[in-house]
Parts: structure tokens; C-alpha cells; sequence
């Protein structure tokens, strides 16, 4: 009885764990530094140039609201029920103005698959405040 209790347990706590990237959280903080000048993350984080990015990933696009001027294009992907799950942010992050025409970000777009993944990874260390 009490190994089934444990055995019901365990696979409860397997089952309610954060899934992460398959990226590097801590290669993903220093390819972050590409990202510092627009945007921050953090306890203390401040909109910049870019919003804060806590809690982005499984967030929906201009999930600030008021807190953040978007661009239209933002706005209209939000209306749209874009999510930033792995697969869009993973897409956004390689090419931005490739996946959303009209985007603000001015940012080229990482190059590297693995830095993407290491970003997301990364990013998905700060949940939402």
C-alpha cells in the first residue's frame, strides 16, 4: 500500500515539473547578453526599449497589456492568440521580422539553432511576477 502511495507520488511530482528546453539555461544567460540592450528579466526587470521578458515562455503575445506600447503587428498577433510557446519563440527569435511583418524588434535574429534553445531555456527560469 505505502509503496503504491509513493510509487502515486512520484509520478505526481514527475507529472507537475516545469518542462524545460532542450537548451542550456546557462549558455542561454550569456546569449542573452545580445538581448540586455532592449530588454530585461529578473526581479527588478524594467521595460526597456523591449518589454520585460519573465514569464514569456507559454505567455500570449502582449501579455503586458497597458504596462507596454506594442507595435500593431504585436497587437494583431496577439488578437490572433499567438502564444509564445517553444515553436514560436523559437521561429521569432531565429528571424523576427520573418515571422512577424511589421514587429518593432530590430534585432536580426540569433543564427545559431542552439543559441535559441539556449535562450528559451534560459528565459524559462524567470516566471511571470
Amino acid at each position: 500500500m505505502i509503496k503504491s502511495i509513493l510509487s502515486s507520488a512520484t509520478m505526481l511530482v514527475a507529472l507537475s515539473a516545469p518542462v524545460f528546453a532542450d537548451g542550456d539555461a546557462e549558455k542561454g544567460e550569456n546569449v542573452f547578453k545580445k538581448c540586455k540592450a532592449c530588454h530585461e528579466v529578473g526581479a527588478d526587470a524594467k521595460n526597456k526599449v523591449g518589454p520585460t521578458l519573465n514569464g514569456i515562455v507559454g505567455a500570449p503575445a502582449a501579455h503586458l497589456g497597458d504596462e507596454f506600447k506594442y507595435s500593431d503587428a504585436m497587437l494583431e498577433a496577439a488578437a490572433g492568440g499567438l502564444v509564445w510557446d517553444e515553436d514560436s519563440l523559437k521561429e521569432f527569435l531565429a528571424k523576427p521580422k520573418d515571422f512577424m511583418k511589421g514587429t518593432k524588434m530590430s534585432f536580426a535574429g540569433l543564427r545559431k539553432e542552439d543559441d535559441v534553445e539556449d535562450v528559451i531555456a534560459y528565459l524559462q527560469t524567470f516566471p511571470a511576477e
